[in-house]
């Protein structure tokens, strides 16, 4: 017979010191939110030796900080435990959501006794240290010749696909592809979309002005006209997202988690008002390359994810009280609250409870386990009833959603046995990707990325070839057709333009908006 899955403990902690005599590196936070998230279970002191003891399941979000030869090792000896399963996540916002799953079913089948789940991120004293010179921080543990270099989703090499070409594939690239491609779907003017995020972005400072562990606590929250309007605050990074609409993630914070069952629970003599129950997850992938997609004014693994997390888990979005929406730019919760019917802004309902990687901070890929914590804690309050987290990956790339409660699972019924979705959707029909077209094209999504000085430095022009309505990539033709993406102040996807191939690098298409031929 299954278990039936609790957590009983949640914690988390921030070192707000960027001084490097200060820099404590990720382990220690994370060895500090286990022990808090211990203390969490309200347990007597007794207890909570024992149920420390009891952890025989450690998973920890791979860090982006520090390069760890093998991080949950490290917590499991810290911490004297003696774990049977130990697992370090690939990178991905996602993986929080996806190791708290996968736990809680673990718990379920027996395969497990008490799981903790964690992270932590020191990217501040990081930051601080590297810029005196500091490198490694002072009694950090030292890097093994083996292990991969620090991660950063800005400065990976982008390689030699398509995008690489292009020079497109990072996350401040992607994104506003995306949201460009949602404006014209929805027939918003550019000044709307803009209004729309920088008041969406407002409402998450001011939910992180409140909330003790975001990094902008105790400082005035952004204001709609302060995040909208562009500045030397405010610098362009690539259209339509000023700085104050990406994800900010210089930040030294940790959480961990810690699910046990039931029975487990009561034997520790956990209050069952500490008790809240996993009720379901699910998560699946869209292609890795973003011109592989279907479109870019919906993302089938943030639908697929929302709908099967609420089925499994036998509830309905109408029973869901607060959610959490990974925000590391703006579409990702407008595509969400679009596929759920839920506004955008002003909804009864929060869709944030940190307040955005902007605003609480990015925590690498641990933002999410930050969202756990706190939908937890407002759960344990009994004015709300279900929580609803979606954790996001990648470019658009990886989806994870859980569904927590303050009750068990209505019917009755054990956790669930497995994923309802398959591991990937790139099954699904997309539009056949040419290389070294020419000929007439239409805009089907586009961005322009800016220098520091804010001047526009390059365009990602995604296409469709008009002859067959293939799918063609191109940055642009010449510095005027580049001024004319960037000085546009109306709508530009739907326009005509037309395609060439570069003479110097294979692969590489150029677009412009007027025939290259009539030039020669």
């Amino acid at each position: 017979m299954s278990a039936t899955p609790v957590v009983i403990g949640v914690g988390d902690i921030i070192n707000r010191s960027s001084k490097v005599e200060d820099a404590i590196e990720p382990l220690q936070l994370i060895i500090k939110a286990v022990q808090n998230a211990i203390r969490d279970s309200g347990a007597s002191d007794a207890a909570q030796r024992k149920l420390q003891l009891s952890i025989d399941s450690v998973d920890i979000v791979l860090p982006w900080t520090w390069p760890y030869s093998n991080l949950p090792g490290l917590v499991a000896q810290s911490l004297d435990l003696k774990p049977t399963h130990c697992e370090t996540s690939p990178h991905g916002g996602n993986q929080p959501a996806r190791l708290f799953d996968e736990a809680a079913r673990r718990v379920s089948q027996r395969k497990c006794r008490v799981a903790v789940i964690a992270g932590g991120e020191a990217l501040a004293s990081l930051t601080s240290c590297a810029a005196k010179g500091k490198l490694p921080p002072p009694g950090w543990t030292p890097v093994d010749k083996n292990v991969d270099s620090v991660f950063s989703p800005t400065t990976r090499e982008l390689g030699g696909d398509l995008g690489g070409i292009h020079s497109i594939g990072a996350p401040i690239q992607v994104y506003p592809l995306y949201e460009n491609a949602f404006r014209a779907a929805r027939n918003q003017s550019i000044q709307e979309n803009n209004d729309e995020s920088a008041q969406l972005y407002a409402d998450f400072a001011e939910v992180a002005s409140q909330n003790p562990m975001a990094w902008s606590y105790g400082k005035p929250p952004s204001t709609k006209i302060e995040i909208g309007t562009v500045s030397k605050k405010n610098r362009n990074i690539c259209f339509p997202y000023p700085l104050l609409m990406n994800a900010f993630n210089n930040v030294n914070l940790a959480g961990a988690c810690i699910i046990t069952s039931t029975e487990t629970a009561e034997q520790l003599e956990i209050s069952k008002d500490r008790w809240i129950y996993p009720l379901g997850g699910a998560g699946t992938r869209d292609a890795y390359g973003f011109w592989e997609r279907p479109n870019f004014y919906s993302s089938p693994s943030i639908s697929q994810s929302l709908d099967a997390a609420l089925k499994t888990s036998n509830i309905s979005v109408n029973d869901i009280d607060l959610f959490d929406f990974y925000s590391c730019f703006p579409i990702v919760p407008k595509l969400a609250c679009q596929h759920l019917g839920l506004p955008i802004i002003g909804g009864s309902k929060p869709i944030t409870l940190l307040g955005g990687l902007t605003s609480f901070g990015g925590a690498g890929n641990n933002y999410s386990m930050h969202a756990i914590i706190e939908m937890v804690r407002r759960l344990r309050n009994g004015r709300e009833k279900n929580g609803l987290i979606l954790a996001n990956g990648g470019t658009l790339t990886y989806q994870h959603v859980i569904c927590i409660s303050s009750s068990p699972r209505a019917d009755g019924s054990g956790y669930p046995e497995q994923d309802m979705l398959p591991e990937n959707l790139e099954h699904l029909p997309k539009p056949r990707v040419t290389r070294d077209a020419v000929g007439e094209v239409t805009i089907e999504t586009y961005t322009i990325e800016y220098d520091r000085s804010g001047a526009p430095s390059m365009a990602y022009i995604v296409c469709r070839l008009k002859a067959n309505d293939d799918r063609v990539l191109a940055n642009e033709a010449d510095g005027e057709t580049l001024r004319e993406l960037a000085s546009s102040k109306v709508e530009l996807i739907g326009r005509s333009g037309w395609m060439s191939k570069d003479p110097t690098t294979e692969g590489r298409g150029l677009f412009s908006f007027s025939d290259p031929r009539s030039k020669l």
